[in-house]
């Protein structure tokens, strides 16, 4: 008999960081606000939870992160000023983002990585399976990665991380997985995780990208693991110790992810996204697509 496991709901986005690579925009603008063509990344990031079924959000902030809260509330008086000039297509891109998922926030208060993020989320999520989705990964909409995780929590249990192969040299910018290979076609199961390893210690070149669907259990763990890498209580330590030994909280899974993902806490990723995305809009793209081809043309 197959064992009945609890539908996902939760999602977590870790939201409290403060954009130094992107100062002096990030002074006073939170970085999850800074516009990706004409929406600011982070509700990238929700739609993508909430295509995925997970529609009640948590979001992690800290200080000066109040502007993540009024975009997913409602602005009566710029919806009223909209309605009245007979407006109907911008005041439902304003309705959008307060309808999309039941918000909740809460402050993570002392910056103390992201291990410290997902344990303030603990009174929130309880006893259930939750996603956490880190706010500099945008997934594009054609890759259902969340989905696919969802999936495999739900068949196998314990917790699943997003993973992408990366070339060697650059797998010290990310956490890394030892993995072994499964029956099923992009899954593995992981052995053992690291933060940002040199390239010559890495047990493998798949790094752990901003996605995870996380079993309860990793809050008890959580609790117990020591500051690591930099000071701070990270979640691949945590994550570590339940690949280990699957009795505390079930197996380690990943699935490896092939898809289009931008980086948008690095500057040039972050061009490269609106570049990509206005492009392919149907509204933008045509006019866009012309300038660039005679930017490049002209300039290069």
């Amino acid at each position: 008999m197959t064992e009945s496991r609890t539908r996902i709901s939760k999602a977590v986005i870790p939201a409290a960081g403060l954009g130094t690579r992107f100062l002096p925009a990030t002074k006073a603008t939170p970085k999850e606000m800074l516009p990706v063509v004409d929406k600011p990344a982070i509700q990238y990031v929700v739609e993508e939870a909430v295509h995925a079924g997970l529609s009640d959000v948590l979001m992690i902030t800290g200080r000066n992160k109040r502007p993540l809260e009024d975009h997913f509330d409602r602005n009566y008086e710029l919806e009223e000023l909209l309605a009245r000039k007979g407006d109907a297509t911008r005041l439902a891109r304003v309705q959008e983002s307060s309808d999309l998922a039941t918000m909740h926030y809460v402050r993570q208060g002392d910056p103390r990585g992201l291990g410290h993020a997902v344990l303030c989320a603990a009174p929130h999520v309880g006893d259930q399976p939750f996603a956490v989705l880190l706010g500099d990964d945008l997934i594009d909409a054609r890759d259902p990665l969340l989905s696919r995780m969802v999936e495999v929590q739900e068949q196998h249990g314990g917790s699943v991380i997003a993973l992408m192969e990366v070339d060697p040299s650059q797998i010290h910018l990310y956490g890394c997985a030892a993995v072994k290979p499964t029956f099923d076609d992009g899954v593995v199961q992981v052995s053992g995780l690291v933060e940002k390893p040199e390239p010559a210690d890495a047990p493998s070149n798949y790094a752990v990208i901003g996605r995870y669907v996380l079993d309860p259990s990793i809050f008890g763990v959580l609790r117990e693991t020591r500051p690591g890498r930099g000071g701070e209580i990270q979640l691949t330590d945590a994550l570590q110790a339940l690949a280990e030994n699957p009795d505390l909280g079930g197996p380690v899974h990943g699935v490896v992810f092939k898809g289009r993902r931008y980086d948008t806490g690095d500057r040039g990723d972050y061009l490269r996204a609106i570049v990509r995305l206005a492009c392919e809009r149907e509204d933008l793209g045509p006019d866009f697509r012309a300038w660039l081809r005679s930017f490049v043309d002209e300039e290069m």
